[in-house]
């Protein structure tokens, strides 16, 4: 794999309706409705806001053959409109309703979590080779007559494994790893290669953007092992809302669209559902926006694992780099100050002009042609003032360089010089591959110089920042390079606060650093049984103080319980009007009226010493 120059991994074409994917197509763009599936009116016009927006795929809950079946009127009246987009049947549970479904939808998803294996119990259960072996045979028996329903009505299907709905015996033979989900998941497309099946299209998601990268890179090198080409659908479950959810999902998926994987995506955001087609439009326009770019002459490190990889080792400079957890350095480059306490930058970097007022605890960079040796400032430097300000007292010296400038003789300065903090920057269309060439370079040279990643942009909308950095930013965080960030943009209409905002979110969305409660909630769908924007707010703004903390907000059993197995404390739909409520896997207390859940979910944080008024010190 080229990890310094873009291109689109090679897969098969897939044939969804008149929408192929894959192969040569773009990369699509999809959603999902939320509306109950047998009210067709509500169906028709919630497709109908979607596929205005610019959705290509529409996706509808499936929960029974009744649900199944009303897809025949949901699909008529939108054809009967002038709309065309394929949909998308989505089944847990029961696989005679895939059958039906795929009589009526162009593709149809089944999560191998539940398709044939019983429903996940979080039990630890054995299984010998031979029961093991006979278990696959039962899935293989159930799964070819629907393979053949397929065929037979030219309907794709989607293999969509989950993180949160493993089955039991997957569990017990792999854990709850990206490993297992990799062979929940290659253990159908074995089945479908054996049957000549090829529209097949493959999901693998986590809510936790770790796993979902890591994962998705295994599963593209198995199939590649395997002389599989199937296209990927690719999504992170349960984002969230606002900027969090933008932030996770350009994140995790920006991070592997640019290495080149996935055909369609989904944005998960709970919200509106013609929410999500303008965030996943802009990241990937933004992505194939690096197509043709001039080539990026990177070597790749020996030692570097993209499957498994790991924290570059580093030697701490101060705060920054070895153990300590990555900075946030922030741009003033004129007389503003403000900062948000919760998210307040661990330097200023100022340029020339050395501010007026000091805060003890902010450090201020300024350029070495300004620095008089002033206490708590610390220089930045470039190349040709390196020799002469090597010797300065300053406790953090940097050095602003781009990949093309780390020659020979820079690259000895910086071993001899450990305790400089290399500051990357890059002006390339694929500023990710020039970032990661000059990572990779130190590497080989055996420096250890900790890396903070300069990232500048131009923009006036909040929105197209946060998608744009995260999505620059992911790829860098899931390799193990990043010991900070320092986001400049040169718009007028964002302030410095809402930057700084912005780069701890990216932080705390590739998981090594936490600053702020975090929310793992779903988009909704049809199974959603209450009001989901509604509660999110509610519970967001009795809990949004709680830093560290992570609350699942569930619509429905599905991946209610596996994808909270990540979170603290879980809000989950239990039925109509009825809430769960979960502490890890646990579940605390069942059906609880809606009108009275936030309430108890804050008890129960209470109970358990997890609650704290919200004027206490972040």
């Amino acid at each position: 794999m080229d990890y310094f120059n873009y291109s689109r991994r090679q897969s098969n074409e897939v044939y969804v309706g008149a929408t192929p994917m894959g192969g040569a197509n773009p990369i699509r763009i999809q959603s999902m409705t939320n509306t109950v599936t047998m009210d067709t009116e509500a169906c028709i016009e919630q497709a109908k806001r979607i596929i205005d927006a610019g959705g290509e795929y529409v996706r509808l809950t499936t929960q029974g053959v009744r649900e199944a079946e009303n897809l025949k009127n949901i699909n008529a009246g939108l054809r009967e409109q002038g709309y065309m987009a394929p949909l998308v049947a989505d089944v847990h549970f029961n696989p005679k309703v895939a059958d039906v479904a795929a009589l009526y939808a162009e593709k149809v998803r089944i999560n191998p979590g539940n398709y044939v294996d019983a429903a996940r119990t979080f039990k630890k259960l054995e299984y010998t080779d031979e029961e093991y072996a006979q278990e696959i045979q039962k899935i293989r028996a159930r799964f070819v007559p629907f393979l053949q329903i397929c065929k037979e009505n030219h309907t794709a299907i989607r293999i969509g494994v989950n993180h949160g709905s493993l089955s039991d015996r997957i569990m017990s033979r792999y854990g709850d790893t990206p490993e297992g989900m990799v062979e929940s998941c290659m253990e159908f497309l074995r089945i479908c290669v054996d049957e000549q099946f090829s529209d097949v299209v493959i999901s693998i998601k986590a809510s936790n953007t770790v796993v979902m990268v890591k994962t998705v890179r295994l599963l593209a090198e198995q199939m590649e092992k395997e002389g599989m080409a199937f296209p990927l659908h690719l999504g992170v479950t349960e984002a969230g809302d606002g900027e969090d959810g933008r932030i996770k999902s350009a994140l995790g998926i920006g991070a592997l669209l640019s290495d080149g994987l996935g055909d369609t995506i989904r944005v998960s955001l709970s919200e509106a559902p013609e929410a999500e087609i303008p965030v996943a439009r802009k990241l990937v326009d933004y992505i194939i926006g690096r197509e043709g770019h001039p080539y990026i002459p990177g070597a790749a490190a020996p030692e570097f694992d993209y499957l498994h990889p790991s924290r570059r080792r580093t030697k701490a400079v101060g705060n920054i780099g070895g153990d300590n957890l990555p900075v946030v350095i922030s741009a003033r480059l004129e007389e503003n100050f403000d900062v948000q306490e919760q998210f307040k930058p661990d330097y200023f970097y100022c340029g020339q002009a050395l501010p007026q007022e000091r805060r003890a605890d902010i450090g201020y960079i300024v350029d070495a042609t300004a620095w008089k040796g002033e206490e708590n400032t610390y220089p930045a430097f470039n190349y040709q003032q390196f020799m002469e300000l090597h010797q300065s007292q300053a406790p953090v010296k940097f050095l602003f360089i781009p990949y093309m400038a780390l020659t020979e003789e820079a690259t000895a300065c910086l071993r001899q010089h450990p305790e400089v903090v290399v500051i990357a920057q890059s002006v390339h269309p694929n500023r990710l591959g020039e970032l990661r060439g000059l990572v990779h370079q130190m590497m080989v040279q055996g420096l250890e110089n900790p890396v903070v990643f300069f990232q500048f942009y131009q923009e006036n909308n909040l929105e197209d920042l946060q998608i744009k950095a995260a999505a620059d930013m992911g790829a860098l965080i899931f390799d193990g390079f990043c010991d900070g960030i320092l986001i400049y943009n040169h718009g007028e209409s964002i302030m410095d606060t809402k930057i700084d905002e912005t780069a701890f979110g990216i932080l705390q969305a590739g998981r090594i650093r936490t600053s702020k409660t975090e929310y793992i909630s779903c988009p909704g769908c049809g199974r959603t049984l209450y009001n989901l924007e509604s509660t999110i707010a509610r519970i967001k703004a009795a809990t949004s103080h709680l830093k560290g903390l992570k609350i699942g907000i569930m619509g429905c059993i599905v991946n209610g319980p596996g994808e909270m197995a990540d979170a603290d404390y879980g809000y989950v739909g239990a039925g109509r009007g009825k809430i769960s409520l979960y502490k890890k896997k646990e579940c605390i207390e069942k059906n609880i009226p809606e009108e009275h859940a936030v309430e108890k979910l804050i008890e129960l944080i209470k109970a358990n010493g997890d609650y704290h008024s919200a004027d206490r010190s972040v």
